[in-house]
């Protein structure tokens, strides 16, 4: 049984990674499970940058294998913005609410047409004898004009999928886990580390 250390606190994110590798023969940890590690610091250019360095970092302070994602939501009307700004889109401490309201406000005025968005998530794992592996995945939807639904975790409330007629925030964890980018990219890193564990 390997064990797999999620590089961050967020017990959404962790529940949703640990589902997705439920049948590999991994013991899913997080970085609550250690004490005294310095944070990443989070200084690349790109969601793919972002998520080897800190998968990279906390391999190297744990001593395991460590799985980092780096994720967010671009918005065609802001230019991609707020990319891998998306957690400190509203400032430093900026909370999901804060970030939701503050991209209400960018988009005030334009029309549905226009407020195309995609969540985007680069999956890294970083083992200790420095092997990388990357996985991504990409979910495309509509930013709505009010947030809808009282699931998942952060701009998932605004995105707006048309095609299932609902937001992020209205979809069971299993729906969540089987459409989103970050099960997307999951899907993907399941198969490559199914394969890296053989």
């Amino acid at each position: 049984m390997k064990e797999v250390v999620v590089a961050t606190t967020n017990k959404g994110k962790v529940a949703e990674i640990a589902l997705a590798l439920a049948n590999l023969p991994v013991k899913v940890l997080d970085l609550s499970d250690f004490s005294d590690i310095p944070e990443a610091v989070e200084d690349g250019d790109s969601f793919m940058a972002n998520a080897q360095l800190k998968a990279k970092h906390y391999a190297h302070h744990t001593g395991k294998a460590c799985l980092a994602d780096d994720s967010g939501l671009e918005v065609d009307a802001l230019g991609g913005a707020p990319g891998i700004y998306s957690a400190r889109f509203a400032g430093e401490d900026a909370n999901d609410a804060a970030n939701n309201q503050k991209l209400l406000a960018e988009l005030i005025g334009v029309v549905p047409e226009k407020r195309t968005a995609r969540f985007r998530c680069v999956l890294a794992l970083a083992d200790i004898d420095g092997t990388i592996m990357t996985a991504d995945g990409v979910r495309e939807g509509i930013i709505g004009q009010d947030l809808r639904g009282l699931g998942g975790f952060g701009y998932d409330p605004l995105f707006y999928m048309p095609e299932m007629e609902k937001t992020m925030a209205e979809c069971s964890k299993s729906e969540k886990n089987d459409i989103s980018h970050r099960g997307q990219a999951l899907k993907i890193m399941t198969k490559i580390l199914g394969e890296y564990l053989k």
